[in-house]
């Protein structure tokens, strides 16, 4: 076989930085225990959580003797929000290993004559979140045309027969059950399938129209022609009055655009997820086989299983597991969380759900003593509101995820403070403290949650996990979490 097109990954000079605050991160384990002072600072610093949540849990452990220096209700289950994914990339690190790849394979039949090809085309999809243009400095069709080329290059410009989406991996549904309906149309509750583009999503944007009263423009990108577009925008001379609503009703190709559109205003944008990820992918991949001059003559079928005949390779593209897992810490991504959570129960359990996925996470738990019945675990990414864990159990996890041969691998899929490019690039990003935070965060109504690991000024490295319920206001808990964060840096 061939080999696959594989993803672009990120800028060399940030994993460099990665690897460097690594190296002195992994070597400062066996420092002296000195933590006079910390506790009282911590006291202070969890007065402030105190105030803004109704229901907190925290545990901080010091790594190299395993000493719990601070908890408070740390057996009391929360709601974990985004902390979940820590469970996911964990778990596939562990069962799959970071030298996992994810495959999409193009296949074909039939014979070639006069560069057409007499027979089909076969994309047989592998779970793979990454075909997008986020790897390919934002050209959302960049593996499709590989695709393209690869197939001209065996001399067919025509496919006279049909093209077979197989897309048996996972299993439905696509939405989580516990996903509120209300935001089915949101970028962070995209539907999840087995072929999937462009991060199941199409942006958005609204520009102001030429004139006062006009309509305002709306831009998609990509542009594929799958929606409706009901635009009732109108471009306003007030900048007061400036609100742009974009919606898509749920289950359709619908999109509704309307509000007043400020008329000096940049160009609004919103991620709309898709109503049916195979139909997105087909026209993606129609349109780029038509800019590479591969007509495609025949029909799109979607099918749960690749049709019996003698298939050949034709093109491919693959992904290895750390740069999805580094996009799903590092940019908090809910459709990869999801995906890989589908694909490990696929992998190791045969059945691509979310009931397979989890139980790959649970047998993981096991293994570090966390028991089915301690927790609650609904889905990969945590946005539903079941996903019920203590601060003791997160704890454990890290602790355990920093000892592992794989360790390492699982500290850089965490952002770290003021990485730029991220929401962390101004959250902890002064000295001492900046690069020496590896945390996820998470967040949801009435929720805020870090977890990760900090270094303390001493050289001691602590596993902690500060989780926020019935907030007053999740930025007042987050500005609580940095205070603690902050004194486990400057005492510990």
């Amino acid at each position: 076989m061939a080999a696959a097109v594989e993803p672009r990954t990120g800028s060399s000079s940030v994993r460099g930085a990665l690897v460097s605050l690594l190296l002195v991160v992994m070597s400062l384990g066996s420092v002296p225990i000195q933590a006079q002072g910390l506790d009282q600072a911590l006291q202070d610093a969890v007065s402030s959580a105190k105030r803004v949540s109704g229901a907190l849990g925290i545990h901080v452990v010091e790594l190299a003797s395993e000493e719990t220096v601070f908890e408070l209700r740390p057996d009391d289950q929360r709601i974990i929000a985004s902390n979940t994914k820590l469970f996911t990339t964990a778990a596939a690190l562990d069962q799959l290993g970071p030298g996992f790849f994810i495959e999409t394979n193009v296949l074909m039949k039939g014979k070639l004559r006069g560069g057409s090809l007499q027979g089909n085309l076969a994309v047989v999809g592998g779970g793979d979140p990454n075909i997008s243009g986020r790897h390919y400095e934002g050209d959302s069709l960049a593996v499709f045309r590989s695709w393209a080329q690869e197939i001209r290059a065996k001399g067919i410009e025509r496919v006279e027969g049909d093209v077979f989406l197989v897309h048996g991996y996972f299993e439905p549904p696509r939405v989580h059950p516990d996903w509120p309906e209300d935001q089915l149309s949101r970028w962070y509750e995209a539907p999840v399938e087995a072929l999937s583009f462009n991060d199941n999503c199409v942006l958005v944007r609204v520009w102001p129209g030429r004139t006062p009263g006009s309509s305002g423009r709306v831009e998609m990108v990509p542009d594929l022609g799958i929606f409706e577009i009901r635009n009732t925008t109108q471009t306003t001379t007030s900048a007061k009055r400036h609100k742009v609503i974009i919606d898509r009703f749920n289950g359709s190709n619908v999109l509704t655009v309307g509000g007043s559109v400020f008329r000096h205003a940049a160009p609004v944008e919103s991620w709309v997820t898709v109503p049916d990820p195979l139909v997105y992918f087909a026209a993606a991949m129609k349109r780029a086989f038509e800019d590479e001059n591969v007509d495609l003559q025949g029909r799109v079928l979607f099918s749960r299983f690749l049709p019996v005949a003698h298939w050949e390779w034709a093109a491919g593209y693959r992904t290895d597991l750390m740069t999805t897992a580094e996009v799903i810490n590092k940019r908090s991504q809910n459709f990869f969380a999801e995906s890989l959570l589908k694909l490990m129960g696929a992998e190791l359990c045969g059945e691509g759900s979310w009931e397979a996925g989890r139980m790959v996470v649970e047998e993981f738990l096991e293994g570090l003593d966390i028991h089915a019945g301690t927790y609650e675990l609904a889905d990969g990414s945590g946005m539903s509101r079941e996903n019920r864990f203590s601060a003791r159990q997160i704890t454990e996890l890290l602790r355990y995820m920093y000892f592992h041969p794989r360790g390492r691998d699982f500290l850089l899929t965490l952002p770290y403070s003021g990485e730029p490019g991220l929401k962390w690039e101004r959250r902890l990003a002064e000295d001492p403290y900046r690069g020496n935070v590896f945390a996820k965060t998470g967040s949801l109504l009435g929720v805020s949650t870090l977890s990760g690991y900090v270094k303390a000024r001493s050289g001691k490295i602590y596993a902690f996990s500060i989780l926020c319920n019935r907030t007053r206001g999740n930025w007042q808990a987050q500005r609580a979490q940095d205070q603690i964060v902050r004194a486990l840096v400057d005492h510990g």
